[in-house]
């Protein structure tokens, strides 16, 4: 029998056995989540995005913020 996958939890890298034994996985625990949680809020973890991409979201039919 094989071993069950282990990662490390992304908050304080704890490792974390992936079955459904580890209802909060990947994080450790539910503090682990609501931890990294906070962090996508206060925009402290971004997806990267070239800065000539940005353009594109935005319509042309509005003015610029200054």
């Amino acid at each position: 029998m094989s071993q069950p996958l282990s990662v490390d939890c992304p908050t304080c890298g704890a490792p974390v056995e992936w079955s459904a034994k580890s209802p909060n996985r990947p994080f450790c625990s539910d503090r682990c989540k609501l931890i990294d949680l906070g962090a996508w809020a206060a925009e402290e973890h971004k997806i990267p995005v070239a800065p000539e991409a940005e353009d594109d979201l935005y319509s042309g039919d509005l003015e610029p913020r200054h």
